[in-house]
């Protein structure tokens, strides 16, 4: 038994030495290949470079997706429907609470269309999609403070509702369809 214990550890050490040098080997050094592992560099960085492209556009697509889904679920959710409901007009119930959410939704929702136009620069057919919408986007950037203190009106808030739609069908022509993500009150904060 107590023989055991020293071949256990003499294996460990084996096994440690072997580890050691392994990775050291591995490591190698790039002094004395010369041209022959800049090539090998070269060559693996110019053949992972489409594929890296092809990874950035279609994660551009995909938040873009994701970015204004949020915007078109805040505005719905927290602009567009309690206005409908006439929640915003003096006198009815919980009109205060309602009107900084709206605040807040306007502002998250000017913030993730802001990121959706910039994800959209990374593909090309997006980016000539939602590129003639930025002027509307724009316009958008007072209408929370419009909001929260009950100033907008009709107009404001067919301003909003133009803008998602636009966005929408911007991405749905880019073949990247946008549906309403309603996000939860921590993002609009957040």
């Amino acid at each position: 038994m107590t023989r055991s214990v020293p071949l256990r550890r003499l294996l460990v050490a084996l096994l440690l030495s072997c580890t050691v040098l392994v990775s050291a080997t591995a490591c190698g050094d790039s002094g004395d290949s010369g041209s022959a592992t800049g090539t090998g560099v070269s060559a693996s960085a110019s053949a992972a470079s489409p594929s890296a492209s092809t990874e950035k556009q279609r994660l551009a697509k995909t938040r873009f997706v994701a970015n204004a889904g949020l915007a078109a679920g805040a505005t719905y959710q927290w602009i567009v429907k309690p206005y409908r409901a006439g929640t915003f007009k003096k006198g009815a119930d919980g009109r205060t609470f309602a009107l900084v959410k709206a605040g807040l939704a306007g502002g998250f929702a000017y913030n993730r269309l802001k990121a959706a136009t910039e994800n959209a620069k990374g593909d090309p057919l997006l980016s000539k999609a939602v590129a003639p919408l930025t002027a509307g986007i724009e316009s958008l950037k007072g209408m929370a403070t419009k909001l929260r203190n009950g100033q907008a009106g009709e107009g404001d808030i067919g301003a909003f509702e133009s803008v998602i739609d636009s966005i929408k069908s911007a991405g749905k022509s880019a073949g990247a369809e946008v549906r309403d993500k309603i996000p939860s009150t921590s993002q609009l904060t957040g």
